[in-house]
C-alpha cells in the first residue's frame, strides 16, 4: 500500500551552501566539492585510470634497467623485491583497492599519513577518495617499495626521466645562459626612473619565464617529443609577449610593488616551494639569481622534496645534479664553447650564493604528504613559523597550487584569499604568491567575471583546463607581522 502525501508540502530543490563552514571542513570534505576519481568529468577520471598506471608501468621498466645492470647477487635479490612490491602496487590501482595504512618505514612522515587514512578515509579506495589525496597516497606507497629495502632506500625511479629531459633543453637553457652569465647591469646613463622602469619590466619578463618553465612536467609530458619540448619552452621576447594575454588571473603588478617595497626596506627574503626539477628549476634559479642581483632580496630558500615526488618534483639529489651539470656536465655535445662557458659560469656563481647563505636549500616532511595547505597551521606548526618570518612565499605550479586552494570545485571567480583559508587569513600568514600554468581542473582567481570567462573557454576550448596553455599569478597579501598564534 502506497502512501498520499498530498497535504504536505512539495518536495524542495534544495542546493548546498559552499564554501562549507570551517567547523564542518576536513580532508574529505573541501570547501567546495572535492575531485574523485570515479568523476568521468574531471581530469580526475583520467589520471587515476590512465595515468597513474602509465607513469607506475614507465617506473618499473626505469627498475629493470637499473637490474640488469646489477652484478651483486644480494643487491639484485633486494630489487627485484622493490619491483614486486611496485607490481603489488599497480595491481591496488588497477582493481581500485582500499587505501591501506603505510609501513613504518622510518620517514618522519608516516604518522602524518596514517592518521589521515585511519580519521579519514578509512574503507576508501584510490578511485572514490579525493583525487589530491589519493593521488598523493600513491607516490608515498611507491616510495615505501624502496624505503624497506636495504639497499635502494634512496632510489629515484623518475631520475633518469628528469636528466634526460633537460638535456633536451638546449636551446632554451642557452637562450637563459646566454644573456645571464654575466651579472646583471643596467645600462649607464639612465635617470632614477628609466632605472626603476628598466627593472620592472625585466622582472615582469623573469617572472613569466619563471611561470611558464612550468610548463614541462614530466607527469603530464610522457613520451613529448623533443620539438613540442622545445616549444613548450621558448623563453624569446615575441612569445612572451604573447603568451602574457594566457594569464588570466594576473596580478604581476602587485607582485613587482610587493618586492619593489622589500628592497625600499633593505631587502628581504624570499622563499620558493619548488615544483619541477630540470627546466623549471633552472628557471627558477635564473629568476632568484635576478632577485639577489638587484637586491630585490637578499636571501632566498628553495624548498625541495625529501623522495621522489610527483615524477618529476625537486628532491635534493636533483637540486645538485643541476648546479654540479651546468658546472661540470657534459649534457649539451652540440653547444659551442662560449655557450658551455655561459652555462658554467651561472652555476659558479649559484654555487658561491650556496656558499655564502644567500641561497638556501631545504626540504620540510610535511611538503610529501597527503594534507592540503590549509592544514599546515596546525600539522606542521614549525614549518608555518618558519614561513611567517619570510617577505614572500612563491609556490610554483600545478600540485602546490592544488594543495593551497584544497583542489576543489571552487567557483573560477572564487578569490584566491578566500580559496587558500587559512594560508591567507590565519595571524601571521606570509605573504603567498602562486605562480601555475593551469593543468588540472581547479581554477579560481579570474576576478568578477571569472565563471562566465571559464563557461566560455569550456565551450571554446574544450580541456582547456589540463592543456597548460593558461595560467595564473595570484598574490596574498596575509596578514605579516602579526603573531603567530597556535590553538
Amino acid at each position: 500500500m502506497a502512501l498520499k502525501l498530498s497535504h504536505l508540502p512539495s518536495r524542495q530543490n534544495i542546493k548546498a551552501v559552499y564554501p562549507r563552514s570551517p567547523s564542518s571542513i576536513d580532508p574529505n570534505n573541501p570547501p567546495w566539492p572535492a575531485y574523485r576519481g570515479y568523476h568521468e568529468y574531471s581530469f580526475a577520471y583520467a589520471t587515476m585510470g590512465q595515468r597513474l598506471p602509465t607513469i607506475l608501468g614507465k617506473a618499473i621498466e626505469d627498475v629493470v634497467v637499473t637490474l640488469n645492470q646489477e652484478y651483486d647477487e644480494e643487491r639484485i635479490v633486494d630489487l627485484v623485491e622493490c619491483i614486486d612490491r611496485m607490481e603489488s602496487l599497480m595491481k591496488e590501482l588497477q582493481e581500485q583497492a582500499k587505501l591501506r595504512p603505510i609501513i613504518d618505514d622510518g620517514e618522519a612522515d608516516v604518522a602524518l599519513w596514517n592518521k589521515l587514512i585511519a580519521k579519514y578515509f578509512h574503507g576508501k579506495t584510490f578511485m572514490n577518495a579525493p583525487w589530491l589525496f589519493a593521488e598523493a597516497y600513491k607516490y608515498r606507497r611507491l616510495q615505501e617499495c624502496f624505503s624497506v629495502s636495504k639497499f635502494w632506500k634512496n632510489y629515484d625511479v623518475f631520475f633518469r626521466q628528469k636528466c634526460d629531459t633537460f638535456s633536451r633543453s638546449h636551446d632554451a637553457v642557452f637562450e637563459l645562459s646566454m644573456r645571464f652569465a654575466e651579472p646583471f647591469k643596467l645600462k649607464d646613463g639612465l635617470s632614477a626612473e628609466e632605472k626603476l622602469e628598466a627593472e620592472r619590466l625585466m622582472f615582469k619578463e623573469l617572472t613569466q619565464i619563471c611561470l611558464w618553465g612550468n610548463s614541462t612536467d614530466l607527469s603530464l609530458l610522457i613520451n613529448m617529443t623533443e620539438d613540442q619540448i622545445r616549444s613548450l619552452q621558448s623563453t624569446g621576447g615575441e612569445n612572451l609577449a604573447a603568451t602574457e594575454k594566457n594569464i588570466l588571473g594576473n596580478h604581476m603588478e602587485r607582485l613587482w610593488q610587493t618586492v619593489h617595497d622589500l628592497r625600499s626596506n633593505t631587502g628581504g627574503r624570499i622563499d620558493f616551494v619548488l615544483d619541477n626539477a630540470g627546466f623549471e628549476l633552472y628557471c627558477d634559479c635564473v629568476y632568484a639569481d635576478f632577485l639577489i642581483q638587484s637586491g630585490l632580496a637578499k636571501e632566498v630558500r628553495f624548498h625541495g622534496k625529501r623522495y621522489p615526488w610527483f615524477v618529476s618534483d625537486v628532491t635534493k639529489k636533483d637540486w645538485s645534479w643541476l648546479l654540479n651539470s651546468m658546472v661540470y656536465g657534459h649534457l649539451f655535445p652540440k653547444a659551442t664553447e662560449e655557450e658551455k662557458e655561459s652555462l658554467r659560469r651561472l652555476g659558479l656563481r649559484w654555487k658561491q650564493y650556496e656558499k655564502e647563505g644567500k641561497w638556501i636549500y631545504e626540504q620540510h616532511p610535511f611538503w610529501c604528504t597527503g594534507f592540503t595547505f590549509w592544514e599546515l597551521h596546525n600539522e606542521a606548526p614549525d614549518l608555518f613559523l618558519h614561513l611567517s618570518r619570510s617577505d614572500l612565499v612563491i609556490f610554483k605550479g600545478d600540485l602546490n597550487h592544488r594543495k593551497l586552494t584544497y583542489d576543489c570545485a571552487a567557483p573560477p571567480s572564487t578569490e584566491f584569499e578566500i580559496a587558500i583559508g587559512p594560508m591567507a587569513s590565519a595571524a601571521g600568514a606570509p605573504r603567498v604568491c602562486s605562480m601555475r600554468t593551469i593543468k588540472s581542473d581547479v581554477v579560481v582567481g579570474l576576478g568578477p567575471e571569472g565563471d562566465e570567462l571559464a563557461e566560455r573557454l569550456d565551450k571554446e576550448e574544450p580541456g582547456w583546463k589540463i592543456s597548460g596553455k593558461y595560467a595564473v599569478v595570484l598574490l596574498s597579501e596575509g596578514r605579516p607581522g602579526e603573531k603567530v598564534i597556535f590553538t
